[in-house]
Order: structure tokens, then C-alpha cells, then sequence
């Protein structure tokens, strides 16, 4: 049997790739055998994470940079990728935003931004793709969730966030049941706790909600949930679709 993890042979496009969780993801992907399409609204930071995911796989990578909440851009992304490709087999919806805030405090333009990215970008890139892969005879979309579309984060406020995860949850499952007849498999992961530059979860204010309420007693790195999105991506999930793939030392048994 060949290996079902392997990603040989495949294009895949990630959004918000040049940093955090998204280039580990690019990483990990290219390490499985896909060549990837580095996409962010930063040229020299997708250049950077293009050049070093290129030299540790050997896969070829391509910058596009662009920003996900602008129509335009998005169509010019996805036909970027397929032109310089040919295919685009897997798209990994990674770029988000997040501002910690109480509630009567975020202002409205706060509140937009953050669905603007998170779930509208979301949105676009995904019906962007899905005609390439429709002709292509099918692929896989992995939309990046997160424990607090399950859970509400205490003690740092975040409501606009909790709710556009929430919203990538179940946009997740929408598209899974509709686009299954096209052989697209729509799946997202919800990660918990991951030391990134938007995550501060090593602050020791936060340590007794964060670490403490952790079954595993720590955070994680983004290396460790790259290959949640491997799995995904690739033919061992071949019969997953509408899944949200829980990842978080077991936060969410409480």
C-alpha cells in the first residue's frame, strides 16, 4: 500500500502562510510532498517563508501575495496558483484575526474585521477553488477553526473571534454536505492553546486557564498541529468530510 499520508503530486494553496500556524502548515505540507502556493499580504515575509519551506522540502513553492478580504485579490490569487501550477488540489484556509476586547468595548468596525477575515475570506477563497477542483474531478479544503468556535477564552475576552470560529465550524459542515457530490472533502481543525506571535499563552497571568485547565499540562506548537492538517489534506482522510478535528491536549473534555 502506498502511503495515504503522502501529498506527491498535489498543489496546495494556503492562505496567511508566511507566519505562525500557516507556515507550519505550508511547511508540513510541502515535507509530505506537495508543492504550495505561499499566499499573505506581506511580499517580503512570503518570500522569506517561500525560500525556506523550498530549501527544507525540495518542493516548489510560489508566492502570491495578496490580501483574502479584497474580491479582486481573491480571484487573482486562485488564478495565480492555477496558472503557474496547473492545479490547485488542496486549499487551506489559515488567514485570521483576532483582538481581545469585552464586549461592550469592541467597536463595530472591530467586529467586522475580524468576520471580514475569518469567515467572509473564508468564503470567497473556498467558492474561488471549488470549480478548479470540480474540473479537476475533486480535492480537499481545510478551514482553520479553532476550540474557541467550542468554547468561550477566559480570562482575555475575545467575542467577535469565538463567534467567527463558531461560523467556520459550521460553514465548514454546510460545504462539506453540499460539495461531497464533486468528491471535495471540506474539513477544518480546532486547535487549542499554540504559542504564536497572536497567542501569548506562555504569560503566567494566563497559566492557571490555559496550562493548568489543560489535561496534557501544556500549550502546543504549531509543528505539532501541522500534521492534523496533513491528514486532512491528504487520501487517509479519503472518507472524512464535515469534520472538525479537535486538537488541544484535551481542553475541551472539562
Amino acid at each position: 500500500m502506498t502511503n495515504p499520508f503522502s501529498l506527491e503530486g498535489r498543489t496546495a494553496l494556503v492562505t496567511g502562510a508566511n507566519q505562525g500556524l500557516g507556515r507550519a502548515f505550508a511547511q508540513a505540507i510541502a515535507d509530505a510532498g506537495a508543492d504550495v502556493a505561499v499566499v499573505g499580504r506581506r511580499d517580503d515575509r512570503n518570500r522569506e517563508a517561500a525560500a525556506e519551506i523550498a530549501s527544507r522540502s525540495g518542493r516548489r513553492t510560489t508566492v502570491v501575495t495578496g490580501d483574502v478580504t479584497d474580491r479582486d485579490d481573491v480571484r487573482r490569487i486562485v488564478e495565480q496558483t492555477a496558472a503557474a501550477h496547473g492545479r490547485i488540489d488542496v486549499l487551506v484556509n489559515n488567514a485570521g484575526i483576532c483582538f481581545h476586547r469585552p464586549a461592550l468595548e469592541v467597536p463595530d468596525a472591530e467586529f467586522e474585521a475580524v468576520f471580514d477575515v475569518n469567515v467572509t475570506a473564508l468564503w470567497r477563497m473556498s467558492r474561488a477553488v471549488a470549480p478548479f477542483m470540480i474540473e479537476a474531478g475533486g480535492g480537499s479544503i481545510v478551514n482553520v477553526g479553532s476550540i474557541s468556535g467550542l468554547i468561550v477564552n477566559r480570562p482575555q475576552w475575545q467575542p467577535a473571534y469565538n463567534a467567527s470560529k463558531a461560523a467556520v465550524h459550521q460553514l465548514t459542515k454546510s460545504l462539506a454536505a453540499e460539495w461531497a457530490a464533486h468528491n471535495i472533502r471540506v474539513n477544518a481543525i480546532a486547535p487549542g492553546y499554540v504559542k504564536t506571535d497572536m497567542a501569548p499563552v506562555d504569560q503566567p497571568r494566563y497559566r492557571r486557564h490555559w496550562i493548568e485547565d489543560v489535561p496534557m499540562q501544556r500549550y502546543a506548537t504549531p509543528e505539532e498541529i501541522a500534521p492534523s492538517v496533513v491528514y486532512l489534506a491528504s487520501d487517509a482522510a479519503s472518507f472524512t468530510t464535515g469534520a472538525v478535528l479537535v486538537t488541544d491536549g484535551g481542553y475541551t473534555l472539562h
